[in-house]
């Protein structure tokens, strides 16, 4: 799972840490708008025969089941209610050594029955829908499931379910080695919104919708009933096989694992059935307007499920399967051949996260400047085909198993491509220790999720990719993968097999990293000062040109657009006036060193002028080919005064009324305008209107500069401070990121 809204935090600048703090380090899903260029996936290092073993075996595995349990599902949609109706028939065989006297099923559909109880990641989406549908009522946003019946055999058994947990209690101990075959009855009620669960507009989100067995605990003697997790994820299943059948209206296309093969039912109606065998989460999409783009090669097919038809949509998903193509190829070598002979992608209306399953992703809607070769979440998301659905995991307690190797591994997959600045670079810079053990649960690590597992977790990865090298670090996974595929791995069973491979000092050092508070990053795996620095600008100058081109509805004249064009390579100047008290030019130097430093850190070098005469010679010169930053008071700054009348006219193009706004006492403020001189660059005027600007302002006037130039704020054309730095007057539009970033 990834979320669009995660930050990194860097510590190793304090002005690093401002811009950070500020809201200016972008979030991985936004990287698709900020590199161009398709990612290649190299050939893998030698792996030797233990890779060619690994990848055979893997192979045949395709054709054999490995699963305790199997699943025989059958439901009937009724679209008009939103209610699911099904039967399902488990057998399950009992592998532990302990004589089983109940069988506990997840029943996760439970969580929407209040808002306290389902995921807090969704609940901002589901208040920005409530306000798209004040017509829909609080009750629209819940659901549930109630099983109706339990049999055993043709017997009625006894059952319970509380807390996301059907207990089934048998008459008589299933014994180690024994079968069972269980038959429920269940009826499921939708929630409208934005849940794993639900259905919005024209789409069903069809996880968590049938009672899955849950995972017996044979160290512990008990079953796992820990409801699904508010505050991150709990998938923690058993792979198993499926044959699942759902009858919808004939107008809907369906996507869901396996094979998938269609029958007409009742007028008006139609089975959709699928076979899935290996299969550790299974979950349906269905709507009425998906269409299917599909490719094969060399055995695999992978299929985008999609909405709209607009102009160069055809391609945009063929550029993201060729990358699906990619990644997996590069990730069955590294780790182990993905065993499935489909893989599939469905586009949704799902905001703020991306969501993996098993040989299905879920993605949302593609904007059009989106690109397949360097959008990290979607690289993120197929990794976790081997960190989850392959190898499974309690991700409750030991998430670093599945987010920390699904991270690492989409940084490995950007190292090995053209793309490097997704890559390596990117696990070195994020920096800082956290006081919160990387292995610790979800209840513990709360809302720090991204930075503990996410970050620092491929961080540990990282260091022990350095340590041993990458050859001998790929064979390390390849024993973990053939160790634990189909089955639940846990990080004592990670430990071991890289003991195995690498030898007790890896082993140890990386249970330290994993296991003690305050990890940080060894400095010989990490960069240099000066590479960071370099670092951080290109990513800046991308992240902030990709702003621009993934947002047409921004205006020519914005501030933050000025920042965009002197990262790309456009002349600034910084133009103090040289007029006013001793205080007034003190406070616009001190502005001016505020900008330059800010400036210098994202990659542009403006040029200071400060010279009346000096500014006069360079008007229709260096100037005239500039975007220019203006300081202080209009009347004292000899740019605005040569350009006043072209500066009043360009003010009126943006609502901006120039003179009757300078000539308000102790106000403040900014505006930007096209140049007077040159209709291709840009001028901003932060400005007072009398001698030196008000104290009881100085600090709200900081703040707005530093909030107008963030790429993460909305597009201002001019805003306007009273002589108490309290905002009078704005003209903006609004950043369509600018959301994630408030909260």
């Amino acid at each position: 799972m990834y979320k669009q809204s995660n930050f990194s935090r860097y510590n190793k600048h304090r002005l690093w840490k401002q811009l950070v703090a500020g809201g200016l380090v972008f979030t991985m899903t936004m990287a698709p708008v900020l590199y161009d260029g398709a990612a290649v996936a190299s050939a893998a290092s030698g792996t030797g025969q233990l890779n060619q073993q690994q990848n055979n075996s893997a192979a045949a595995t395709n054709q054999v089941s490995h699963s305790p349990l199997k699943y025989e599902i059958k439901a009937s949609l009724d679209e008009k209610k939103m209610i699911l109706q099904g039967q399902e028939t488990v057998i399950y065989k009992n592998r532990s050594n302990d004589p089983l006297k109940e069988i506990v099923f997840h029943t996760y559909a439970d969580a929407n029955r209040s808002e306290d109880t389902q995921p807090e990641m969704f609940k901002k989406t589901n208040e920005q829908i409530k306000q798209e549908s004040p017509e829909r009522t609080a009750q629209d946003f819940l659901g549930g499931i109630d099983v109706k019946e339990v049999h055993i055999s043709g017997k009625s058994a006894s059952f319970n379910n509380q807390s996301q947990a059907l207990t089934v209690k048998l008459d008589q101990a299933l014994e180690p080695g024994q079968s069972i075959t269980l038959q429920l009855q269940f009826e499921v009620k939708l929630p409208y919104g934005s849940q794993r669960l639900s259905y919005y507009k024209d789409i069903i989100n069809g996880a968590h919708w049938f009672p899955v067995l849950s995972v017996y605990d044979a160290n512990q003697h008990v079953w796992d009933t820990k409801p699904y997790s508010t505050t991150f994820e709990s998938d923690y299943y058993e792979s198993s096989d499926y044959q699942v059948t759902l009858n919808v209206p004939d107008n809907y296309t369906v996507s869901m694992p396996g094979k998938l093969t269609e029958q007409p039912a009742e007028s008006g109606r139609k089975t959709v059935t699928t076979t899935a065998d290996n299969t550790r989460e299974f979950v349906f999409f269905a709507s009425p307007n998906l269409k299917l783009e599909s490719v094969t090669r060399d055995g695999l097919t992978v299929e985008f499920y999609y909405f709209d038809d607009r102009s160069g949509k055809k391609q945009q998903i063929d550029q993201y399967i060729d990358q699906a193509f990619k990644a997996i190829e590069f990730f069955s070598e590294k780790y182990g051949k993905y065993p499935y002979p489909e893989f599939r992608i469905v586009e949704s209306y799902v905001k703020g996260v991306a969501v993996e399953f098993s040989r299905v992703i879920q993605l949302g809607l593609l904007e059009e400047n989106r690109s397949a070769g360097s959008d990290s979440t979607f690289i993120h998301e197929i990794a976790h085909q081997w960190f989850h659905a392959l190898i499974g995991n309690d991700s409750e307690t030991e998430s670093f198993l599945d987010e920390a190797f699904a991270d690492f591994s989409m940084t490995y997959f950007f190292e090995h491509s053209e793309d490097k600045s997704n890559g390596f670079k990117a696990v070195q810079l994020d920096e800082g220790s956290m006081d919160i053990a990387i292995d610790s649960p979800n209840d513990t690590v709360k809302d720090l999720w991204d930075a503990v597992y996410y970050k620092k977790g491929r961080q540990v990865i990282y260091e022990l990719y350095r340590m041993l090298g990458e050859e001998k670090f790929d064979q390390a996974m390849q024993a973990y993968f053939q160790e634990f595929v189909y089955k639940n791995a846990t990080i004592d069973g990670l430990l071991q097999v890289v003991g195995e491979q690498a030898g007790d000092e890896a082993r140890a050092s990386l249970a330290k990293n994993l296991r003690e508070p305050g990890y940080t990053l060894k400095p010989e795996y990490g960069m240099s000062d000066e590479e960071k620095d370099a670092y951080m600008r290109e990513q800046f100058k991308n992240i902030y040109h990709g702003i621009f081109q993934d947002n047409t509805v921004a205006p020519s004249e914005t501030m933050s657009r000025l920042i965009d064009k002197a990262l790309q390579g456009e002349p600034l100047a910084i133009v103090l006036s040289d007029q006013g008290s001793k205080e007034a030019m003190k406070q616009q130097e001190e502005l001016a060193t505020q900008l330059t430093v800010y400036l210098q850190m994202l990659g542009a070098e403006p040029t200071i002028l400060k010279d009346r005469k000096d500014v006069k010679s360079k008007l229709e010169t260096e100037l005239a080919k500039s975007n220019v930053i203006v300081l202080g008071r209009a009347a004292n700054n000899p740019f605005v005064q040569a350009l006043k009348p072209g500066i009043i006219k360009q003010a009126s193009a943006i609502n901006f009324p120039w003179q009757k706004m300078m000539g308000i006492k102790d106000q403040s403020g900014a505006y930007v305008i096209k140049h007077p001189y040159n209709q291709q660059r840009l001028v901003l005027h932060y400005y007072w209107t009398e001698d030196q600007l008000n104290i009881k302002s100085a600090d709200a006037f900081n703040g707005h500069i530093m909030q107008s130039l963030s790429f993460s704020s909305s597009f201002y054309q001019y805003y306007v401070l009273d002589g108490n730095g309290k905002l009078s007057q704005e003209k903006m539009v609004k950043n369509p990121i600018s959301e994630a970033f408030g909260e």
